[in-house]
């Protein structure tokens, strides 16, 4: 008798991942391990391609495959809210926009060193090095921040 569902080749290209991120996904217990035919080959159950969306999407959104396997269960249990959803999500937004700002204080720094060297005479060491050297001195990795 043959099973029904979805090799990993054909799980894969329906989720539109490779198969080592299946193997990997079901290491880290974000996917079910798929039963397997007499045979021995594994077979994944339909839903297992809208479970691989939902992990890709999440992580596009910057969440870690930790809190990825967290939404997943909230998902799963009928008792979760949506507040717990959006609790969730706020964290992540809150994570995103400190490191915006970051890479706002970033790009101010780097602009000035680039600035710099453009206005450097001939004659004079770059900027943009003698900075970088500097980094090591105390006090210096507040300017950074």
């Amino acid at each position: 008798m043959a099973m029904s569902g979805l090799t990993i080749g054909e799980l894969a290209r329906r989720a539109g991942v490779n198969r080592e991120t299946i193997r990997y996904y079901e290491r880290r217990r974000l996917l079910a391990r798929p039963a397997r035919t007499i045979k021995g080959y594994r077979v994944f159950a339909d839903d297992a391609v809208e479970r691989l969306r939902f992990i890709k999407h999440a992580q596009a959104l910057g969440f870690t495959l930790e809190e990825v396997r967290e939404l997943l269960g909230l998902r799963l249990d009928e008792h979760s809210s949506c507040e717990q959803v959006r609790a969730r999500a706020m964290r992540k937004l809150a994570d995103v926009e400190a490191k915006l700002a970051a890479l706002r204080r970033l790009q101010r720094v780097l602009g000035g060193l680039v600035r710099a060297c453009e206005r450097r005479r001939p004659t004079a060491p770059c900027p943009i090095l003698e900075s970088l050297a500097a980094a090591d001195r105390p006090g210096r990795q507040e300017e950074l921040r």
